[in-house]
């Protein structure tokens, strides 16, 4: 029996851009015309049946079809293969935020360096979130986003004593509500009618609204210029207050 599952993620392009679709019995028939049409909405599909020569040619189809698609073995009368199913849906999520958020930052910093030293030096601005500081307070929206982002402070911190004996700055930006596809895609997953940044994220500032993505601009400007010269290692909350207002309500 074709079944489809879809987790919780941040709406962009198609309708379901940024989701896992778990779909079972799904390399042929009905199961794989419902993978087929949420892959063309934008979700990343996990393709299962019980023979592995059905799965890898449904993968096959649908990739050919450019489709972002992969799949595994399941059974689904076998508590075991649905519970490596789900570890594996889990695990690949996991996996995707951390190569996008903090391996391909690592890489970009060290294969960008050797270029800084030959110039005498420079400046780096990497972007993390307002719920890197206060997971507690705004993690609950973007868990494993959070988690991910929250390593790119650390890495700020550990990088920038290494970094500073080449006269390079590394500074690290952490965003509040921001006007961006984003955020939008986040406030939508639980106010889906809202046309604009709900009461309950434009209330976590004391300014009472979401920046615009240039504000952040100016921040990071600031922080690449000669202005921020004796500025290292830091993370700078662009959140119109809304670490100060998370401090006051503890």
């Amino acid at each position: 029996m074709a079944s489809a599952y879809i987790s919780k993620g941040f709406q962009k392009d198609g309708r379901f851009h940024g989701k896992v679709a778990l779909c079972t019995a799904s390399t042929a028939g009905i199961g794989l015309a419902v993978a087929e049409r949420l892959a063309q909405e934008g979700a990343k599909v996990v393709l299962s049946s019980r023979r592995k020569e059905k799965v890898e040619a449904a993968v096959e189809k649908l990739r050919a079809k450019k489709l972002e698609v992969s799949g595994m073995v399941c059974h689904q009368a076998k508590k075991e293969d649905r519970q490596r199913l789900i570890d594996f849906v889990t695990e690949q999520e996991w996996d995707k935020l951390f190569k996008v958020n903090v391996k391909s930052t690592f890489l970009m910093i060290r294969e960008t360096v050797p270029h800084m030293n030959k110039e005498g030096g420079g400046a780096i601005a990497i972007n993390s979130t307002i719920a890197a500081l206060y997971p507690d307070a705004f993690g609950m929206f973007v868990q494993p986003y959070a988690v991910s982002k929250t390593v790119l402070t650390g890495l700020t911190k550990v990088l920038a004593p290494v970094l500073a004996k080449d006269n390079i700055r590394i500074n690290c930006l952490a965003p509040g509500p921001i006007n961006t596809q984003f955020l939008e895609g986040v406030y939508k997953t639980f106010y889906p009618d809202a046309t604009s940044p709900p009461p309950a994220v434009v209330d976590m500032s004391f300014m009472r609204r979401a920046a615009d993505p240039a504000e952040c601009g100016a921040v990071v400007a600031f922080l690449l210029s000669d202005d921020a010269s004796f500025i290292t290692g830091e993370v700078i909350p662009v959140s119109g207050g809304s670490v100060l207002s998370v401090a006051s309500a503890l």
